[in-house]
């Protein structure tokens, strides 16, 4: 199974504890009702994986089709889902690293978007091969004065062997938020930020924010173009 697809993983199960509903402890993830607004922001980090696992993938089943032959839909539905419980801003400030400190505001706030999107694109088009026969979370165990957190979970090759996959989390004021996932040890934060920081060296902080930028308005503009 590729990073791809893994990291797609991520995105269903970070992405929609904001409607997530409860789920059986230790079990592949299955359809439940969802929670209130008003209680998500105390769900604990294992509960938010679970939880938003079961929303995507009740979505997912129902509409599969849909969501395969329309990359837009799939975009929307990723992003109405994802960033109630996803800090956009936090990780890609751990992806710029130090350029981060000398950027000013507006290419913080145009690096953030562009970031966001940049997962929408190479990710979300995996999403529609997801399915709750292939994630299992694994038993989780933390500390309630605890503001860093990791949900050992697995997901099954088509081979029958089980990747190892780390969601990190943390603490905000308000409730938990995923900001990185840790695919056989390997971090998607680590990854990017060193990909980026090369880029960012060689051509300039606003060269590679006017590619991502690029990339999306092109994507917006093909319905599609670059999958």
């Amino acid at each position: 199974m590729s990073k791809r697809l893994v990291f797609a993983v991520l995105l269903g199960a970070i992405s929609a504890a904001a409607a997530a509903g409860t789920a059986a402890a230790d079990t592949p993830a299955q359809a439940g009702p969802a929670p209130s607004a008003s209680n998500t922001a105390d769900l604990g980090p294992r509960e938010i994986v679970q939880n938003s696992a079961q929303r995507m993938l009740v979505e997912l089943d129902a509409n599969r089709a849909m969501y395969k032959n329309d990359p837009a839909k799939l975009d929307s539905l990723v992003a109405n889902v994802l960033l109630p419980k996803f800090d956009s801003e936090y990780a890609a400030k751990l992806v710029l690293g130090l350029a981060w400190r000398s950027a000013s505001e507006d290419q913080r706030k145009r690096f953030v978007d562009a970031f966001y999107h940049s997962l929408l694109r190479n990710y979300g088009a995996a999403l529609v091969d997801f399915t709750a026969d292939r994630f299992k979370i694994l038993p989780f165990r933390g500390e309630p004065g605890d503001t860093q957190a990791t949900v050992h979970t697995e997901v099954k090759r088509a081979s029958g062997e089980y990747v190892p996959v780390d969601f990190t989390l943390h603490k905000t004021d308000t409730g938990w938020k995923a900001w990185d996932v840790v695919i056989e040890s390997i971090s998607y934060v680590k990854s990017f930020r060193t990909d980026i920081a090369a880029e960012v060296q060689a051509k300039g902080l606003d060269e590679v924010i006017t590619r991502l930028e690029r990339e999306q308005q092109k994507r917006a503009a093909g319905g599609g173009a670059g999958r």
